[in-house]
């Protein structure tokens, strides 16, 4: 199995600015994040970042080459500056690249593999990616939670941070008073492309469903193209988005 691993991490954010440099136990996060993707079957490791101070901080498990490539900080989007890394590395079209996000600490490298395998599996499909199940009511109806549905054969029909499927017996009196979440999954922010589908998706306008919802991946469904998706074989931690979260997330690593 070959493919590439990018994980984009940006120095501005809203909520914790310099948020990849956020030390986590001696080290900051995107180190975690590094060394989980050196420890999955990736050929190649890369972050890419607009600011030098990040750039800096990125140390190889691997070896002493910097894995660390400056990018534009016009960027929309972590996908953005993933194909300027593709770009520039002048990746053949049939590359698969695994998106690995910079603010998760926790992500196993068993679902690195998993979701560049699932692609490779899949040669119809212009991406992957993975989902769990839902576990309780609240996460169902938590809107900062990405539901995802598929088709039988396993491709996704449509993400959104509604509560879907939605269970019509199951709440008579509105969506406050639903009880059932069966069958529902939470999507996982972990992708895997082929560079000509990266290169592609990047090109595309913002499409009225990824508008409406906040949700990138729906340009690509609507615009046609095909994302594959599994079960993840391991339970991932969450991300981190808040103050609250980094202090989740350094009591759990103690």
């Amino acid at each position: 199995m070959s493919f590439k691993v990018v994980i984009p991490a940006r120095f501005a954010s809203t909520r914790l600015p310099g948020k990849p440099l956020l030390e986590i136990h001696g080290k900051p996060m995107v180190q975690w994040v590094v060394d989980a993707a050196c420890q999955s079957q990736a050929d190649e490791v890369l972050v890419a970042t607009d600011d030098p101070r990040i750039a800096s901080a990125v140390k190889n498990p691997r070896g002493t080459e910097s894995m660390a490539m400056l990018t534009g900080s016009e960027h929309r989007s972590g996908t953005d500056r993933i194909a300027e890394v593709a770009i520039r590395c002048n990746w053949p079209a049939d590359t698969v690249v695994v998106n690995v996000q910079g603010d998760e600490p926790q992500m196993p490298p068993q679902l690195i593999n998993q979701v560049a395998q699932l692609l490779l599996s899949n040669p119809q499909s212009h991406m992957s990616t993975l989902a769990t199940p839902i576990k309780s009511l609240e996460e169902f109806l938590n809107p900062n939670v990405v539901k995802v549905v598929s088709t039988a054969s396993g491709m996704a029909l449509y993400f959104s941070r509604a509560p879907i499927p939605w269970h019509r017996d199951g709440a008579p009196g509105g969506i406050s008073s639903q009880t059932q979440f069966d069958g529902s999954h939470r999507h996982l922010g972990i992708y895997a492309y082929r560079v000509e589908a990266l290169l592609r998706l990047t090109q595309l306008p913002a499409s009225q469903l990824e508008l409406a919802e906040s949700l990138e991946q729906l340009r690509a469904l609507q615009s046609g193209m095909q994302i594959a998706i599994a079960t993840a074989v391991a339970q991932p931690g969450m991300g981190v988005d808040t103050p609250q979260d980094i202090e989740r997330i350094r009591r759990e690593f103690t």
